[in-house]
């Protein structure tokens, strides 16, 4: 089988731009499918494209309204892209109960993603975001 490498980089390029950092919701549309499932979610969270809606928008972008994302590597292989990223941002809105510190973080990513169809099909990832949380809260 004949795998788009390049296209499939340049999809989560894509996704890195216009969801994370800009929630726009027809790129949502466009580049997950529906049934996408999480890896990284936690445990008992739901999976398909709303999740990321859900988190990205309603979760992150509220609490780090000014995030960007800058790609370091992406690593192609048959339908899978891996990609490590700093996404930097300012805490200026509430989180999990953390009311806004103004603090400047970076979250470490490492993100393993398979495509199918030009669309999100899986997704497992690494972060330092656990880390972030203790730091804003203080604890």
């Amino acid at each position: 089988m004949n795998y788009p490498t390049e296209q499939n980089k340049a999809i989560v390029g894509r996704f890195n731009a216009e969801c994370i950092e800009q929630g726009l919701p027809a790129s949502f549309t466009e580049l997950l499918a529906d049934d996408v499932i999480n890896h990284a979610a936690p445990a008992g969270a739901p999976n398909g494209a709303e999740s990321f809606y859900y988190f990205l928008n309603e979760v992150l972008r509220r609490a780090f309204p000014d995030l960007k994302v800058e790609i370091h590597e992406q690593i192609a292989e048959r339908d899978l892209v891996t990609t490590r990223k700093t996404i930097r941002a300012t805490h200026s809105g509430e989180i999990f109960g953390i009311a806004p510190t103004n603090k400047k973080v970076e979250i470490r990513v490492i993100d393993i993603i398979r495509l199918k169809d030009g669309q999100y099909a899986e997704h497992w990832g690494q972060s330092n975001f656990a880390d972030i949380l203790k730091e804003i809260s203080g604890k």
